[in-house]
């Protein structure tokens, strides 16, 4: 070859892999855990829960030439099951120049320079609910999803072929599927949904490899174990609830996973299972590689609202008195926010974040944990508490800031109890809004509970019902979200004055991720049946590095 030819040869391969994935689609596991930057490899980019990156290519100065380098559309996908037209809900990861996203039954593999599909595998289901996937996990070369009909199906990253598959729960008895899969050491982590007819929860670890099963921890005790106490009797623990449909956290060095487990079953039916009904919308710490429970932390003792405490727990360490501390701060869906010692359980806040909650009466002065009223229980003539103070979507920590971010709403509902047998089942009840609803973004001080600073939506229209989207902070004191009316948002993270926005047909629906490829920050938001990737102008980029 010709000293002409062989420069020509390289220049070629240099723009190759300038504009193609990476052949060998292979995530470092060493690296998973680490801040996130040339990737973007489990839920929350690490595993702590923060949803924080140390990107500053976008900064405070340049966020609002942000523009869009490309927007992939997925309307082909059409109505499913209970869907009339497909909602992008899950989390994507980035890995190697390739983006896996994620619609119920369908993963997608995607150029994450151009948006171009490389890749599809679709699932046929066979039951479960289509409300939403929130994405996939990974090992290695592997990819692991879920079908809402309980399946979890392990995949090859490069070719989207099909490894194993492993039927966790029964779709007959109302158990389906919607969440990512954590990866972490060498467990496959994945939790189960259902209301309908009154589940027993678990978090279940799987063998990446072969998916045989490791160890298995319910959500509610049977006969003779600890918090077996709170039910009437064993029967009523075994049927009641408590899924663990979201992601929890994970701390390497104490070897430990954090995870919040849902409401109680029947939902909105108390009577027939008096007590605090343990571990239902609780956190639980569990060691990774057993499944024990080391402690717990119920956030709302005896549900009757469907208050879910799903929501993820944030790990982050401080010094608290002159002392390092490792901490975890949570906001519940009941509008109660914790600060725990995650090494103890112990509390060092516990209040709402909220104003006017109703459902509380008191504190517990050991544990730190509220205690429900049951004069706001749901009634047959209807009793009025509060709506979803929040939902499923992720809330965000600023290491810049110091501050926990939180998408809420401040509203009322009417609380219907319909079935007031001794024994209920299902949902057993019913809940109507009142008046008009507000969407509020709050920014909380973790270690008081203090609010530091909050912005109002438009709530033209009025708020919707799920209050969201995800939320993501950077070092450069941004933090991203949307509101109720289709705009993508970009706030100075200290005092929440807006820097930019983009207005999409729809409101945006997922937890943004960012990542840097090619010497660039990407910053990736999906909004309704579209993923949009925002990148600054070539003129922005000069000189700018990650921390």
């Amino acid at each position: 070859m010709s000293v002409k030819s062989a420069a020509w040869a390289a220049a070629l391969a240099v723009s190759l892999l300038a504009v193609a994935p990476s052949q060998a689609q292979t995530l470092d596991m060493s690296k998973v855990g680490q801040p996130p930057v040339g990737s973007w490899p489990t839920f929350n980019g690490d595993f702590s829960g923060r949803r924080f990156s140390t990107l500053t290519q976008i900064n405070e100065k340049n966020v609002d030439t942000l523009r869009p380098a490309w927007i992939a559309s997925f309307a082909d996908v059409g109505p499913q099951r209970g869907a009339p037209t497909p909602v992008i809900k899950g989390t994507p990861l980035m890995v190697d120049g390739v983006l896996y996203v994620t619609l119920p039954n369908y993963v997608y593999a995607m150029d994450a320079r151009t948006g171009v599909r490389l890749w599809t595998y679709t699932w046929h289901d066979k039951g479960g609910h289509l409300v939403g996937n929130r994405g996939v996990g990974m090992w290695k070369n592997l990819i692991y999803f879920m079908g809402p009909d309980d399946w979890v199906i392990c995949l090859d990253a490069k070719t989207g072929k099909e490894i194993w598959k492993k039927e966790i729960a029964n779709a007959r008895e109302q158990y389906f599927t919607t969440s990512a899969p954590i990866v972490a050491k060498d467990h496959v982590l994945v939790g189960v949904g259902g209301d309908a007819m009154d589940i027993r929860g678990f978090l279940l670890s799987l063998d990446p490899q072969t998916g045989a099963e490791q160890w298995k921890f319910y959500t509610t005790p049977a006969a003779g174990e600890p918090g077996i106490e709170t039910w009437p009797d064993v029967a009523t623990s075994l049927r009641g609830g408590a899924g663990t449909w979201m992601p929890g956290s994970y701390d390497p060095e104490l070897n430990t996973i954090y995870w919040g487990t849902g409401n109680a079953n029947p939902v909105y039916a108390g009577q027939g299972r008096k007590g605090d009904n343990l571990y239902t919308a609780s956190i639980v710490a569990l060691d990774v590689d057993t499944g024990k429970l080391k402690w717990h932390f119920q956030s709302m003792p005896h549900d009757t609202h469907d208050f879910d405490n799903t929501n993820m727990p944030v790990l982050f360490d401080a010094t608290v008195d002159g002392k390092p501390r490792k901490l975890l701060s949570l906001a519940a869906r009941s509008g109660w926010f914790v600060t725990l010692d995650r090494v103890t359980g112990k509390f060092l806040v516990s209040q709402p974040y909220i104003d006017d909650i109703k459902w509380v009466k008191g504190r517990n002065p050991v544990t730190g944990e509220p205690i429900s009223d049951r004069n706001d229980d749901p009634k047959v003539e209807g009793s009025i508490s509060n709506n979803n103070p929040t939902n499923w979507f992720n809330p965000t920590y600023s290491e810049t800031s110091r501050l926990f971010y939180v998408n809420s709403m401040r509203g009322m509902n009417i609380y219907y109890l319909l079935d007031t047998s001794p024994k209920p089942a299902g949902y057993s009840g019913t809940v109507a809004g009142l008046g008009e609803s507000q969407r509020v973004l709050l920014a909380i001080d973790p270690l008081t509970g203090k609010r530091a600073w909050e912005h109002v939506y438009p709530n033209i229209h009025g708020a919707g019902s799920t209050i969201g989207p995800g939320l993501i902070s950077t070092a450069s004191n941004l933090l991203f979200t949307g509101d109720d009316q289709g705009n993508m948002i970009a706030y100075r993270a200290t005092d929440g004055e807006i820097l930019w926005h983009y207005k999409a047909p729809a409101n945006q629906s997922n937890g943004p991720v960012t990542y840097m490829l090619d010497g660039k920050q990407w910053m990736l938001m999906a909004a309704g049946d579209s993923l949009y990737a925002f990148t600054l102008p070539d003129s922005q980029v000069a000189g700018a590095t990650p921390r």
